[in-house]
């Protein structure tokens, strides 16, 4: 399932911030430290390691981020729906309590980390064309490749910074715009547009179950680009059709192909290593302990102030855990929500050392993310080592995408609108809806959505498109600004709709400025 990956381990060191050197393993007569981009781009086998590069880069989301933290608490921190039980980590602790600016070592990693991929692909895009010879439907499928990872890292900055650099071409200290401007929002969404467009016409499978890019991921990746551009700040209401029209396609496929495109019967599969890049699994950021583990598994464990490890990882940090009003919310106002049962997408207790005596944890923690082949279970001591994978897009996202979208695209809910909301709904216990009006059908997808997907870097930018905020009190919705976040206690303001432009990047490059509004000079 995984052997690209382990092929990373030397694709990833083609790339580098700004300008790359290469060396692969697919040479073995010439002396790795004297390639460069030009003398290694010789070979079909090279665009692979080029592409398997922009992959692995990827993998900065769960990169850490200082003691006890991690890059992926980025988007989950500011949501309100996240709390930290160790509070050991400066930068996480401002994002959790919406003080946070341009030094926080979260917000200049992720900006770094997107950077990377996109370097990656502008090299894999610049030099694949000339490899010959090599099979042309293979070199426009690797293209593909390297568009769909271009869009991929472009949406996430245009969406957490608003203008922003937008380089398409490999840079070294003399290239022309080593030292960019920023470029408005629209035309960066013009850019990732156009790069999923040629994704999609490149030649891909619907899936690929080794963890390369497939049509059914690109596909959903446009239509979600479509939603949040009909939302704010560009508010191209149109768009929400070419949004439904683009998840439709996803849909009608997998109502012919069941067994490829599907939910998962049971939660479990969303966290079995068994089902990564699979049936739901449209892409995810893939891992092998071998190369590089799963990094998540310690930070959602309850921290070792518990005086019992319930893992074979030993014991937990705790850092990234959820606040008890959002947890109660699920139940609160659906009684039969299944996704807090015990074990599904959270849990309150486990097992010593993973397999021992049950252990009552005092609190829930996140399950959502927990390698139990890892951990262990009853009867089967856990590795210590995890190759799950952390997911980027759903199948449930394609379905709730299309709900929306249709809704909002044609003033009411046609009844494949509600078999997509209602099929989330009725894998977690909940009883179908039927004869809504367009905006109790709209609300009853975001709350879907909410509670769908916690804790999977999704939130946040629903806030920001929909300016709205789920209150967990009222199972209504309030306004952006002004919305108090239970776990700090502090209101949103309009400066948190954009992140800080990182302080450093800034100061290496004067044509940042001037910084987002609300975040000083």
């Amino acid at each position: 399932m995984k052997n690209y990956i382990k092929k990373t381990a030397f694709g990833i060191l083609l790339g580098s911030s700004l300008f790359m050197t290469g060396c692969s393993n697919f040479l073995d007569d010439q002396d790795p430290s004297n390639l460069s981009p030009d003398s290694y781009y010789t070979l079909p086998e090279h665009a692979d390691a080029a592409v398997y590069a922009a992959y692995a880069r990827a993998r900065f989301i769960g990169a850490g981020a200082g003691i006890f933290s991690n890059n992926f608490q980025l988007l989950d921190a500011p949501t309100g729906t996240q709390t930290t039980a160790t509070a050991q980590n400066s930068d996480l602790n401002n994002l959790l309590g919406l003080v946070y600016d341009g030094d926080n070592l979260h917000v200049r990693q992720w900006w770094t980390g997107a950077y990377r991929v996109i370097a990656q692909a502008n090299l894999a895009l610049e030099k694949i064309p000339g490899i010959n010879p090599m099979d042309e439907a293979q070199k426009k499928r690797t293209l593909g490749e390297a568009s769909f990872m271009r869009a991929w890292a472009y949406f996430y900055i245009v969406r957490l910074w608003g203008d922003a650099p937008l380089v398409l071409k490999p840079q070294t200290a003399n290239s022309e715009d080593f030292y960019p401007t920023r470029t408005p929002v629209e035309a960066i969404y013009d850019q990732i547009i156009a790069d999923l467009k040629v994704a999609e016409a490149s030649g891909l499978p619907w899936m690929d179950a080794s963890g390369r890019v497939g049509l059914a991921a690109i596909k959903t990746e446009l239509a979600k680009v479509y939603l949040t551009m009909a939302g704010e700040p560009l508010n191209k209401k149109e768009y929400y059709k070419l949004a439904a029209d683009k998840a439709k396609e996803v849909l009608d496929y997998s109502v012919a192909n069941p067994t490829i495109i599907n939910l998962f019967e049971k939660y479990d599969d969303l966290h079995a290593v068994t089902q990564n890049n699979k049936v739901e699994h449209l892409f995810e950021v893939q891992y092998l302990a071998d190369i590089e583990g799963n990094p998540l598994q310690s930070i959602m464990l309850p921290n070792n102030s518990l005086a019992k490890n319930i893992s074979a990882f030993g014991s937990g940090v705790g850092s990234s855990v959820p606040t008890v009003s959002f947890y109660n919310s699920y139940k609160k106002f659906n009684p039969t929500d299944k996704r807090t049962d015990e074990q599904q997408f959270f849990f309150t207790s486990y097992f010593v050392d993973g397999t021992g005596a049950a252990f009552p944890l005092g609190a829930p923690y996140i399950f959502k993310h927990f390698d139990v082949a890892g951990h262990g279970a009853p009867g089967k001591p856990g590795t210590g080592r995890s190759n799950l994978n952390i997911p980027q897009i759903r199948f449930a996202e394609t379905l709730l995408i299309y709900a929306e979208a249709q809704n909002r695209a044609d003033g009411t809910p046609n009844t494949t609108a509600y078999d997509a909301l209602n099929r989330v709904r009725g894998r977690a216990n909940l009883p179908a809806l039927s004869g809504l009006t367009q905006t109790t059908f709209e609300e009853a997808v975001w709350r879907e959505r909410w509670h769908e997907f916690a804790y999977e870097g999704i939130i946040w930018f629903d806030m920001v498109r929909l300016r709205r905020v789920y209150n967990e009190d009222s199972n209504g919705f309030d306004s952006f600004i002004g919305h108090v976040n239970k776990n700090s206690g502090k209101a949103l303001e309009e400066k948190h709709l954009l992140f800080p432009l990182p302080i450093q990047e800034m100061r290496n490059n004067t044509n940042l400025k001037p910084q987002n509004k609300g975040y000083g000079s």
